[in-house]
């Protein structure tokens, strides 16, 4: 019988007060009671609305019923027919508004923890040394090229490779990962498990060549020129977005990007690393989404005394997760809604000392569907702070657009396709936030696998694979 707990089994987290202080995982996972208890609250209801939830369709009532057994290496195998990074995926994706937002359970009561479980099981096949059964193509001898070693590249990388493609990856930083390895920081997603995803692709017969950048190392035409007979692009959105102030060249500003990249990559939050990152007192963060969140409670952790999250509409219109909104309200930080910077202002030495800002007010709905933020005159007032982090949003890095003849991109930059990943130039896909701007792991995951499908078409209709 199914159990009707009408509330999600709690996840056993850090104190906030302790956790604000380190830089160990926030969430310490379900043990395996938790973990079944949790997977008995599944209907198994015969429409399966969460699978179309997902955007890599796993075959979520399948794993759940398995860990409900106790079978948690056949939840694990089942994810994984489906999922190339289910460790990653159960941590940082919005469920809450896929997968678990179709649940039956929600009608009444909370959605089964999904998210949680797959978490569950991708930990317990790590700490049992557990692989899948994989079923490869034999290899067929045939290159194909990825363009960046984020989530959108690994996943079509890997499901290329399984179909016996002979895959490698681009990657321009010291370390593969992308987005996985310099945005989101060790308390929500711990490297080590970054690291064991994609040693599971090199185990594929993926190859990664690092400190290559598409472009300008080695271009697109040079790569069909060195026998690659397709390109995938999934090179995400690194370029920030600032507001354009006065002000914002001032010490002590920097893009979300700069401040996590020093964080994550390069080991910032390290006493054994000397990597330069301001030593705030007062620190603000600009925007309200997930890489906002990031950049607060990583402040925080630094030793900043005080940290502020400024948004310029209110809470219900923030786009981070409702989690992580909580979480770092959790660890002390201060939320200063309908508010926004117009200028920052500096010492005689160019460092940030305080930011002028002025209150909003939000009047009709603008093309997102939220509601616009409009200026409230003579509202102006100045806030002290050291430290200001812009996390307004990204775009694609201009430098493949601009060295690949016949790419077709819109008015922000992102590669125009006919189908989602399907490009203007004949040989050359795209996926993820290259494509559609700034947006979340799993639906760039969602993208790769559509494309390694539409690779593998291609290929099949050029008469290539014998």
């Amino acid at each position: 019988m199914p159990n009707m707990q009408k509330n999600k089994t709690p996840m056993p987290e850090q104190d906030p007060q302790i956790r604000n202080k380190n830089w160990s995982e926030v969430t310490c996972g379900y043990t395996e009671e938790e973990a079944k208890n949790e997977a008995l609250r599944c209907l198994d209801c015969r429409h399966k609305p969460c699978i179309a939830g997902c955007p890599v369709a796993v075959n979520i009532p399948d794993f759940i019923g398995a860990v409900a057994e106790g079978d948690f290496s056949g939840g694990y195998d089942i994810i994984k027919q489906t999922n190339a990074l289910p460790a990653i995926c159960g941590r940082v994706c919005p469920q809450e508004t896929q997968c678990e937002e179709k649940c039956v359970r929600a009608i009444k009561g909370e959605s089964v923890a999904i998210g949680r479980l797959e978490r569950f099981c991708a930990d317990w096949a790590m700490e049992h040394n557990h692989r899948e059964q994989i079923k490869r193509t034999e290899p067929n001898g045939i290159k194909i090229a990825v363009a960046g070693s984020g989530p959108a590249g690994l996943t079509c990388a890997g499901d290329l490779a399984l179909k016996g493609y002979d895959v490698t990856v681009f990657e321009a930083l010291h370390k593969a990962g992308g987005v996985l390895e310099y945005g989101i920081p060790e308390f929500r997603l711990p490297k080590a498990i970054v690291k064991s995803e994609i040693d599971a692709l090199r185990d594929l017969g993926v190859k990664i060549e690092l400190n290559t950048i598409i472009g300008r190392t080695i271009t697109v035409d040079e790569l069909f020129d060195e026998g690659f007979r397709a390109v995938f692009i999934g090179s995400g959105a690194g370029l920030p977005s600032f507001m354009n102030i006065p002000g914002e060249n001032s010490v002590g500003v920097y893009s979300a990007n700069e401040y996590l990249t020093r964080i994550n990559l390069m080991k910032a939050y390290r006493d054994d690393y000397a990597t330069p990152i301001r030593d705030s007192r007062i620190a603000s963060v600009v925007g309200g989404g997930n890489v906002a969140m990031d950049a607060a409670r990583c402040a925080k952790r630094l030793g900043a005394e005080t940290v502020y999250v400024i948004y310029r509409r209110s809470e219900e219109e923030m786009p981070a997760r409702a989690e992580e909104i909580h979480h770092a309200k959790e660890e002390g930080i201060i939320f200063m809604l309908l508010t926004n910077p117009v200028e920052i202002t500096a010492d005689a030495a160019g460092a940030v000392v305080s930011m002028t800002c002025i209150k909003m007010e939000l009047g009709e709905p603008d093309n997102s569907g939220r509601r616009r933020p409009v200026e409230i005159a003579g509202s102006e007032f100045v806030l002290e702070t050291d430290t200001v982090i812009i996390a307004v949003g990204t775009s694609p890095n201009p430098l493949i657009r601009t060295t690949t003849p016949g790419l077709d991109t819109d008015r922000w930059g992102c590669l125009i396709t006919s189908d989602g990943v399907t490009t203007s130039r004949e040989g050359v896909f795209a996926g993820g936030d290259a494509v559609t701007g700034a947006a979340t792991v799993i639906m760039a995951m969602g993208a790769g696998k559509q494309a390694a499908e539409k690779i593998h078409e291609y290929i099949a209709e050029k008469n290539i694979i014998k």
